[in-house]
């Protein structure tokens, strides 16, 4: 079967992590926060952050400004935010599988939703994709089954015609549990050499 459809990861694919481990120690070193303390905090409110039930100022509100502090809640906003980093190399490659017009393209990521707003301009990824599967938008997070049933189902894909590109095997997992076709991200030039074994070039 023809691919169709193909769907990106955002965070560790088209770009850096948005909120993930090195982001967060990033964090703790530059405000002087207790990383056990914050972490403790975290795994109470992230699944909340990340399927849209709590807004990122209610998150923060709970892990770093439950207390006073020397810096403000948008200084902290702001320097989550400049962690985002684009990968020029890997964005291009999705620019011209679009700009081909042969394939459906949409991005499937778990992310809070200022956070993903903030990425999707930062990244010019409006221009690429038609859609965005979002577990902040969709309510649930990858690796569960549901959210690729969710974005399958929207785009009205069939799973044999689609590929799925991630960094992690585990979320990767999912989608050839459902029939997907799925490449693990390493890098843009491997990435151009596994989509094109499965005829997409």
């Amino acid at each position: 079967m023809s691919i169709t459809h193909l769907f990106f990861d955002v965070g560790g694919v088209l770009g850096t992590n948005g909120w993930d481990h090195e982001q967060r120690q990033a964090a703790f070193a530059h405000f002087g926060i207790d990383p056990a303390e914050f972490e403790d905090r975290h795994r109470e409110i992230v699944a909340s952050l990340e399927a849209g039930r709590a807004t990122l100022d209610e998150y923060l509100a709970i892990t770093v400004f439950y207390k006073a502090r020397s810096f403000s809640q948008g200084d902290f906003k702001a320097f989550v935010l400049s962690l985002s980093k684009p990968d020029a190399a890997a964005i291009a490659i999705a620019r011209d599988l679009a700009r081909s017009g042969r394939w459906r393209l949409a991005t499937l990521n778990n992310e809070s939703e200022e956070l993903n707003r903030h990425r999707i301009r930062l990244f010019g990824l409006a221009e690429i994709f038609g859609a965005f599967f979002t577990s902040c938008w969709l309510g649930t997070t990858k690796p569960a089954r549901r959210i690729y049933d969710l974005a399958l189902a929207m785009s009205q894909a069939e799973p044999a015609a689609s590929v799925f590109v991630d960094d992690r095997e585990r979320n990767l997992a999912t989608a050839r549990s459902l029939g997907m076709q799925t490449v693990l991200f390493t890098g843009a030039e491997k990435l151009r050499g596994d989509l094109a074994a499965l005829g997409v070039e």
